[in-house]
Order: structure tokens, then sequence, then C-alpha cells
């Protein structure tokens, strides 16, 4: 399934669902950030989906992120939730999400990179080469607010 991402676009179709999903911002021992290369739309992005029925929060960041990389995870803190109404997602069924994202902290614990059917790359990226890939602007907040040190409460919004 494809999809196109809308930000902030006035000519972007009304959404007609809302999905709770996670993603995560996961750093390895040398500082660098897992990304993946998503088949759904082209771009680079934050491992991550879709809150499943009987699982917790904490439960779908493990198995997304293992699901897209082959990297396990130990999910440490909230980074920040991101609802904003003017991001939506038009995939090629006739759904359109509006965007309900709940980003974590995360530390890998085992695992060896892998791709998936989410992702035709996976790979650990220096923060110093983030601007050379093409990552949506609302993923690139979360990417910023992740890394930012500085920051000591979540972000709302």
């Amino acid at each position: 399934m494809s999809r196109i991402d809308y930000f902030r676009d006035p000519n972007a179709p009304k959404a007609n669902s809302v999905v709770p999903s996670v993603t995560a911002v996961i750093r390895n021992d040398h500082g660098d950030i897992l990304l993946i290369h998503k088949t759904d739309n082209d771009l680079w992005a934050l491992p991550g989906g879709g809150h499943d029925v009987g699982e917790s929060i904490t439960q779908t960041v493990v198995r997304e992120v293992e699901e897209e990389t082959g990297i396990s995870v130990e999910v440490e803190d909230i980074v920040g939730l991101y609802t904003d109404p003017e991001h939506v997602m038009a995939y090629d069924d006739g759904e359109v999400r509006q965007q309900f994202s709940i980003c974590f902290h995360a530390r890998p614990v085992a695992g060896t990179l892998r791709t998936s059917s989410e992702s035709k790359e996976v790979r650990w990226v220096s923060p110093t080469d983030l601007d050379a890939l093409d990552i949506h602007p609302s993923m690139r907040l979360r990417i910023t607010h992740g890394l930012d040190a500085t920051r000591t409460a979540p972000y709302l919004g």
C-alpha cells in the first residue's frame, strides 16, 4: 500500500480516521540514530507503526522496531505527542489518517539490522548526516526533539 503525506497543505483531503501509532528515537553507543527508508512513501523515518489491540504502548514500540529493523529495544521515556490535524496521510485504499503519534526514546539491546516489507533500507545515521536524507518535516521535528538533550518535558502538539 502506498501513501501520500500532506503537511499544512490547504488542498489535502479531509481525514476520515485516527490510528494511535508510535515512533522511536534510538541511538547506538556512537550517538547514531536508527532510521528506516520506508516502502510506502519512499521517505526516511524513525521506526514505528500502529498500536494493536491487546498490547501496551511500550509493547507496540518494541514490536514495531523489531519488525522493521531487526533491533530489539528497551523503551526509556517519551519524546512527545504529535497530533497535528494539519498532517494527514492518504492511503491508496481511501483511508485518510490524521497524525496521532507518540514518540519515545529507546535503547538498542540486541539484534542485527535487517529490512522488512515496510523498510527497504535500515541504517544507523550520524545526526550530522540527516540533512542529506529525504525526511518528512513532521518526522524531522520528532528527530530534532529526540536528539535535544536540553529538553526537560515531552512535546505536546
